[in-house]
């Protein structure tokens, strides 16, 4: 008995000073990661801003200074740090005023982006190209995505062993209604809209006709805008660029360059010797090189004004799907965004406000919560909304009420239609797993809803009867903000999904553009030369962003064991915890 006491006292005495070493090192990391994390640094002449597109894009990143933090050393986790959209936009912009920067070389191998974000970020090194400063891409392979980015650039060069692809675009969905069956769960679903795909792949074993061609679509017109935009840049026609792309002709790097889809195939060291050239720098060094992600750090330049007490225009943030709890930085909730629309209306120095929506969908009473409040600013001060990679379904609902709607040609939207989900149980619980379950209640539809018995005709009609009405009501709230009748709606409504580009041509969307150029017509209907921007809902306190993406590192161990796998596997996840009726598109698009 001593020696057990004496062995748990031991362990027990290990394990606190271990925590204590984990709470010193976390300490010291945090005091140093505090201390530097908003010190200003300067930059040097002749430098080159290197843009390393390592991490995923999001519309805004967030505060928490320990993003950067190795929390994988200590926990055996991997990181999921980013870069806010709304930074890089920033950057950019600085960096064509400021004389000490003389270009930007882009390394956009890892680029992690959707497709309206990449076409931002495009669109503003277009932008600064109009500086006269050069912009030069270098990577040892590129993917689609990096190459239309890169496409912009002076100077495209390639690792002369490295790859590229120009292959077309394609989108796959899993579908789980064998798999539902084996396990002896029945989904009981009840939709409204031919092309409501978001439940079709718990209902069938393929793509519905209407679903395909939509996705045809959409994709399509992606795929024809990317071309558009590498025919312009690099001067190839858009029927020799689609040739190449069908009999994947280009195949080798000295293929590429004899194409002029690449301007050479170069060696790291040698695109430096070029940089170093072009800066003409006198520097030991191969060039002087700044990294963008700490770009924000350098002083303002001496063109920018006080803007502390000018009027503010709000940018709030609203971010993934659509839920019932009270929000996140990551998620929309009951709370969060409507909480910041009430904000924004009531502060009299904020004059107008965007609502910049990135945005699948979802709960469609949250999304009611949330287009109310939208509408009560409306009334009060102008109101842009700006759309992200997605802003469909329950993510259009909220932006419907908009003065103007601005979106990115490649944008996802529409989707306007409404579905019930729920899950019949039974078979896996008596058949699978030996339980049987009891149930006493005082009214006949008292448990309505549980998954342990099949719908009742009753139950189902009452449900059907609610999805017809709030699609009614969703299609009634664009039918007014966008000046169309019941019927004009409705037909590019019933859940089809549409691209930014389409979207224009049906009423959908007023212009294309990015989150700069909502800005700007916020700042024009709100008569405003001089402002600041104010970005809502305020994000929680770092250290409690420490702890959830702590928490999140956990799930993502469990379930990341294969990304394509994961990305289902959170698809069905989801679906299981639906609460109410939905507004929201097909999960997790992923177009490659």
């Amino acid at each position: 008995m001593k020696s057990f006491f004496k062995y748990f006292f031991a362990s027990l005495l290990a394990m606190v000073l271990a925590f204590l070493v984990v709470i010193l090192i976390i300490s010291g990391a945090i005091a140093g990661i505090m201390s530097g994390s908003d010190k200003t640094v300067t930059i040097k002449e002749n430098s080159t801003l290197v843009m390393e597109m390592n991490r995923r894009i999001v519309d805004r990143a967030s505060n928490n200074p320990f993003q950067n933090f190795d929390v994988a050393s200590l926990t055996g986790m991997e990181g999921n740090s980013t870069m806010g959209l709304n930074t890089i936009l920033t950057n950019l912009k600085k960096a064509k005023e400021d004389p000490n920067i003389k270009g930007i070389f882009i390394k956009p191998e890892r680029l992690s982006a959707g497709w309206a974000t990449i076409e931002e970020v495009r669109n503003a090194l277009i932008d600064f190209k109009e500086s006269g400063k050069f912009i030069i891409s270098y990577a040892n392979f590129y993917t689609q995505p990096a190459y239309y980015l890169a496409s912009v650039a002076d100077k495209i060069y390639l690792n002369p062993e490295g790859s590229y692809t120009l292959s077309g675009l394609s989108a796959q969905l899993m579908f789980f209604k064998n798999t539902l069956e084996k396990l002896g769960v029945e989904p009981q679903i009840i939709r409204h809209g031919r092309f409501k795909a978001a439940v079709e792949p718990f209902m069938l074993t393929e793509m519905s006709k209407e679903n395909r061609l939509q996705t045809e679509t959409y994709i399509g017109s992606i795929w024809n805008h990317m071309l558009a935009g590498i025919s312009k840049e690099r001067g190839i026609d858009v029927v020799t660029l689609q040739k190449y792309t069908d009999n994947l002709d280009i195949r080798q790097v000295s293929d590429a360059v004899k194409a002029n889809l690449i301007d050479g195939a170069k060696y790291y060291d040698e695109v430096a010797n070029e940089l170093k050239m072009r800066t003409d720098s006198t520097s030991k060094e191969e060039f002087i090189a700044f990294n963008f992600n700490k770009y924000e750090n350098t002083p303002k330049l001496k063109t920018d004004k006080l803007i502390t007490d000018l009027s503010k225009i709000a940018v709030i943030y609203a971010q993934g799907e659509i839920g019932m709890e009270k929000g996140t930085n990551e998620k929309i909730g009951l709370e969060n965004i409507a909480k910041a629309l009430s904000e924004a209306r009531k502060d009299e120095k904020i004059k107008a406000i965007v609502l910049r929506i990135n945005s699948p969908g979802g709960s469609a009473l949250t999304s009611e919560v949330i287009l109310r409040e939208a509408m009560l600013a409306h009334q009060e001060k102008p109101l842009i909304v700006s759309m992200g990679d997605v802003a469909a379904s329950g993510g259009y609902y909220i932006a419907c009420a908009a003065d103007t709607i601005v979106a990115s040609p490649n944008t996802i939207t529409g989707s306007i239609g409404v579905f019930g989900l729920m899950f019949n149980a039974q078979k896996l619980m008596n058949n699978k797993l030996g339980i049987t379950t009891s149930t006493v209640k005082t009214g006949k539809l008292a448990d309505m809803g549980t998954q342990t018995r099949k719908l009742t005709p009753l139950e189902y009609d009452i449900i059907q009867q609610d999805v017809i009405r709030v699609y009614k009501t969703f299609v009634n709230h664009v039918s007014r903000a966008r000046n169309m009748s019941f019927d004009e709606v409705d037909e590019i409504g019933e859940g089809r999904v549409w691209t930014g580009s389409d979207a224009k041509e049906i009423g959908l969307v007023d212009v294309w553009g990015g989150l700069n150029t909502a800005i700007a017509i916020a700042a024009e209907k709100a008569n405003l030369d001089d402002y600041r921007i104010v970005e809502l809902p305020k994000q929680k306190d770092p250290f409690a962003q420490l702890l959830a993406s702590m928490e999140e590192g956990v799930y993502a161990r469990i379930f990341d064991f294969n990304s394509e796998i994961s990305r289902y596997s959170g698809h069905v996840f989801n679906a299981l915890n639906m609460k109410g009726i939905q507004t929201r598109m097909e999960y997790d698009l992923d177009i490659k």
